[in-house]
C-alpha cells in the first residue's frame, strides 16, 4: 500500500471513520442487492481456512496489574506481549486480524471467480483484477511499457500552457496528481452536488513533513526515493539527483501553501469555498476553471467550491516562475510513482522499501495476492462486496444490529433530554437531528452499476487506470445533479464504520460485524462494550465539534446558541488537556486537538453505549460469568476492541497524520471518566482511571 494519494475529497474526506480514512468508491446502482452473483457454486466458503477472530477471553486478563491503576494493560497487556506484529504489518488488533479474515473470504471469492473466463458483471471485473494482478511474469515482462505514452507526452511540455492542459487532460482520465477535484453536497444546500477543487501535490502524507525540522531526516530520504524512481524510469543518476532536489523544493512550495492534517481535521468549513466561475478564474489566470470544467467534460456550473484557495493561487504563480523542466521532472515522478504497486518487482520493491519499511517500519511486504485485493477493493470495491455479502454476511445479522442500533438511538435521545448544560433551545435541534440519523447496515439496498467499466486479461495496470477514470468520471458527472442517500462510501468488506456529516447517516459496513465487535452468540453486555460502543461512537459525530457544525438535513449551519457553544467548547478543552497528557513513546505525545473529535466520539459513545446495556439487561440477574460483573464485561470488551500493537515508525506516522489517538489511549481515555466504570472496578478517587472534580470530562 502507498501513502502517496493525500488528497481529501469530499463527502467522505470530512467523513468521521473509526479508524481511518475510508475511499470513496460508491455510484449508480442496481435495484437488487445480490446481483450479478450468477455462479453460486463459486461462493460456497471454506471456514476451515479463515483466520481467528480476536474474542475477548478471561485468560488475557492480566490480574497483576490494577483495573484501576493499568486498566489498558489489565484486560491486554498478556494479549499485547504474546502477539507480535507480523512482518508485513505496521500495527496488529482486532481491526487487523478481522482484516485478514476479510481477505482470506475476499481471496476464495476471487479465486473461483478468475477460473470463469466468460464472466459477467461483477464476476468479470473481479476475475479479471484477480487473474491479471497474479500473473506476476505478464507485470515483470511488460515493465514501464504501460506508461511510456504518458512519459513521452510529459517530456515535451515547453511552457505553462502546454502544461496547463497537460493537467487538464490527465486530470479527466483520473489521474491528476497536482489537485484534489470532484463532487461533493453543496454544504449549504446537502440535497444537490457540487464540483469542489482542493490541495493536494504531496507524496509525503502531510504538510509537515517539508516544514518540520524535526522531521528533515525523512525529507532527506523522501528525496532519495525520489531519485531511484526517477532512475528506474530511465533518468540517468546524475539528472535524477538534481530533478528529485528540484522536486522536493516544489512539493514544499505548494506544502507552504497548504493546510495540515490537523488544521483539515478540526475545521470542516475549509472543505468549503464557494465561488463564481468567473471569480475562480480570475483568482488563478494561468489555470483557468472554466476551462478545466469544459475539458472535463462538465458543465461549467454558476458555482463551485474552490477550497484552500492559497494553494491553487500558489500553483498559478508556479505556472508562471517554476521552469518547465522541473514541471515535467515532478509530473514524471509522480506519474511513475502512483503506478509503482502495479508495475514491475523493482518499482513495487522502490515503493515498500519508502512508503512501508521506511516510513512505517513494514519489514516484508505482503504476499502479492493481499496487494491485488487491496487494489481491486480500492478500483472496485463494492463490485467485490456484491459477492462478499453472498457468502460472508447473515440477514440474522442485519436484523440484530438493527435492534442494538435502535436501542442506541433511544439511549442517545435519553442522554440529550437529560443534558443540564444545553439550553432548551439548542436541545430541541440536537433532537431534531437525532430524529433525522438514517443507519445503514451491512450493505447497500441497492448496489452499484459497473456497466462501462471495461477491464481485461491484458494488463494489471491497464485495469487500474480503467478504473480510475471510470470512478472518476461517474464521481463528477454527479455535479449538478441531487445526492442520492442511497449510495455508502465503504464496501461491504470493510473493517470500519462512519459517520457523513453531509446526509446525517452512521454507516456498519458487513465486515465489523465480527468479534470482537458484534458476536451473536455473546452475552448483551459484551456487544454492546463492542458494536454498541461503535454505533454510540459514530452517532456521536454528529455532535462532535465538527459534526456538530452540520444540522438534520446535512446542511452547514449553527444551530447552536451563543452560551451553549461556549460551554460546549469549555468542556472540549478539557478532552484536548486529558489527551495532550497521554505519551505516546518517550518524547511523543498525543495530539488532543488533533484527535478531539474522535475521543469526543469515544467518550459519548461509551457513555450512550452503557445506558443501552442498562435498559436491555434491566431485570435480568447479572450471571457474573467467570467472577466478572455484567458492567466489568462491558468496559473490558471495550477494550479488547482497542488492543493494537504498532511499530515505532508507525506510532510516529500516526501521531502525525491520524485523527484518532492510538488505541492504548482509546482504550482508557472515556472509561476513566465515567463514575459507572469507577463503581465497576470499586476504583477509589485518585487513581489513574478516575478522573474526578475539573478533570472529569462530561459531554453528551
Amino acid at each position: 500500500m502507498t501513502l502517496k494519494k493525500t488528497q481529501l475529497l469530499l463527502p467522505l474526506a470530512i467523513a468521521a471513520v473509526l479508524t481511518g480514512c475510508p475511499k470513496d468508491e460508491t455510484a449508480k446502482t442496481d435495484e437488487n442487492p445480490t446481483a450479478a452473483a450468477s455462479t453460486d457454486a463459486a461462493l460456497k466458503l471454506d471456514e476451515s481456512k479463515l483466520p481467528p477472530v480476536n474474542r475477548f477471553s478471561v485468560s488475557d486478563l492480566d490480574t497483576s496489574k490494577d483495573a484501576c491503576t493499568d486498566f489498558g494493560g489489565y484486560v491486554n497487556g498478556k494479549w499485547l506481549a504474546a502477539n507480535e506484529i507480523p512482518g508485513d504489518r505496521t500495527s496488529w488488533g482486532a481491526f487487523e486480524m478481522l482484516d485478514e479474515r476479510s481477505n482470506a473470504v475476499q481471496r476464495q471469492i476471487a479465486e473461483k471467480i478468475a477460473e470463469n473466463t466468460s464472466a459477467v458483471g461483477v464476476e468479470k471485473i473481479v476475475g479479471d483484477f484477480w487473474a491479471t494482478g497474479m500473473d506476476e511474469a505478464k507485470v515483470n515482462a511488460q515493465g514501464i511499457k504501460p506508461l511510456e505514452g504518458r512519459l513521452k507526452e510529459i517530456a515535451t511540455l515547453g511552457d505553462k500552457a502546454a502544461i496547463a492542459d497537460y493537467i487538464r487532460t490527465s486530470a479527466a482520465k483520473g489521474e491528476n496528481v497536482l489537485f484534489g477535484f470532484g463532487s461533493t453536497p453543496d454544504f449549504k444546500d446537502s440535497s444537490v452536488n457540487i464540483g469542489v477543487a482542493f490541495q493536494g501535490g504531496l507524496g509525503l502524507p502531510d504538510t509537515t513533513y517539508y516544514t518540520d525540522a524535526k522531521k528533515k531526516d525523512m525529507l532527506g530520504k523522501y528525496q532519495a526515493h525520489v531519485a531511484k524512481v526517477l532512475e528506474l524510469s530511465g533518468v540517468a543518476a546524475a539528472d535524477a539527483a538534481k530533478q528529485a532536489a528540484d522536486i522536493v523544493a516544489f512539493e514544499t512550495r505548494l506544502a507552504k501553501a497548504s493546510k495540515s492534517r490537523e488544521e483539515l481535521s478540526r475545521d470542516a468549513e475549509l472543505f468549503y469555498n464557494p465561488v463564481k466561475m468567473a471569480d475562480a478564474d480570475k483568482l488563478t489566470p494561468n489555470f483557468p476553471w472554466s476551462t478545466f470544467f469544459k475539458s472535463q467534460g462538465i458543465e461549467a456550473p454558476e458555482m463551485f467550491s474552490l477550497a484552500i484557495p492559497a494553494f491553487h493561487q500558489e500553483v498559478n504563480k508556479m505556472l508562471a516562475d517554476v521552469p518547465a523542466a522541473t514541471w515535467q521532472a515532478y509530473l514524471r515522478f509522480h506519474t511513475v510513482d502512483s503506478a509503482a504497486p502495479y508495475l514491475s518487482e523493482e518499482f513495487v520493491n522502490e515503493n515498500f522499501a519508502f512508503y512501508n519499511q521506511t516510513m512505517r517500519g513494514q519489514k516484508q511486504i505482503k504476499e502479492r495476492a493481499k496487494r491485488v485485493l487491496e487494489t481491486l477493493n480500492g478500483a472496485a470495491g463494492e463490485a467485490m462486496g456484491q459477492l462478499y455479502v453472498k457468502t460472508a454476511f447473515s440477514a440474522d445479522s442485519k436484523a440484530r444490529m438493527e435492534t442494538l442500533v435502535q436501542n442506541l438511538r433511544e439511549s442517545l435521545k435519553g442522554r440529550i433530554e437529560n443534558l443540564d448544560w444545553m439550553s432548551a433551545d439548542t436541545k430541541k435541534k440536537a433532537l431534531e437531528k437525532w430524529a433525522a440519523f438514517t443507519p445503514k447496515i451491512g450493505y447497500p439496498d441497492k448496489w452499484r452499476d459497473w456497466t462501462g467499466l471495461n477491464t481485461s486479461r491484458d494488463s494489471f495496470i491497464g485495469n487500474v487506470l480503467a478504473a480510475n477514470e471510470f470512478n472518476y468520471k461517474w464521481d463528477i458527472g454527479k455535479i449538478g445533479k441531487p445526492v442520492d442517500k442511497t449510495e455508502w462510501g465503504m464496501s461491504p468488506q470493510t473493517v470500519n464504520a462512519y459517520y457523513n456529516p453531509s446526509m446525517n447517516e452512521i454507516v456498519f459496513p458487513a465486515a465489523i460485524l465480527q468479534p470482537p465487535f458484534f458476536d451473536p452468540n455473546a452475552p448483551d453486555e459484551a456487544n454492546y462494550g463492542g458494536i454498541g460502543a461503535v454505533i454510540g461512537h459514530e452517532m456521536i459525530h454528529g455532535y462532535d465539534d465538527q459534526g456538530s457544525r452540520f444540522g438534520p438535513t446535512g446542511n452547514f449551519e449553527n444551530w447552536w446558541t451563543e452560551a451553549d457553544a461556549k460551554g460546549f467548547s469549555g468542556r472540549t478543552d478539557k478532552l484536548i488537556a486529558q489527551f495532550n497528557g497521554y505519551e505516546a513513546a518517550p518524547g511523543l505525545m498525543v495530539n488532543g486537538r488533533h484527535t478531539l473529535g474522535e475521543n469526543i466520539a469515544d467518550l459519548g459513545g461509551l457513555n450512550t453505549a452503557y445506558d443501552a446495556m442498562k435498559k436491555a439487561t434491566a431485570g435480568k440477574p447479572d450471571p457474573k460469568t467467570d467472577g466478572i460483573t455484567r458492567d466489568q464485561r462491558f468496559f473490558m470488551n471495550f477494550a479488547t476492541v482497542w488492543r493494537r500493537n504498532f511499530t515505532p515508525d508507525e506510532l510516529k506516522l500516526r501521531i502525525t497524520t491520524d485523527e484518532h489517538a492510538p488505541a492504548t489511549f482509546r482504550a482508557i481515555g472515556a472509561p476513566s471518566n465515567m463514575p459507572a466504570f469507577a463503581a465497576a472496578f470499586q476504583c477509589k478517587p485518585g487513581q489513574p482511571m478516575v478522573r474526578t472534580g475539573d478533570q472529569q470530562v462530561v459531554i453528551w
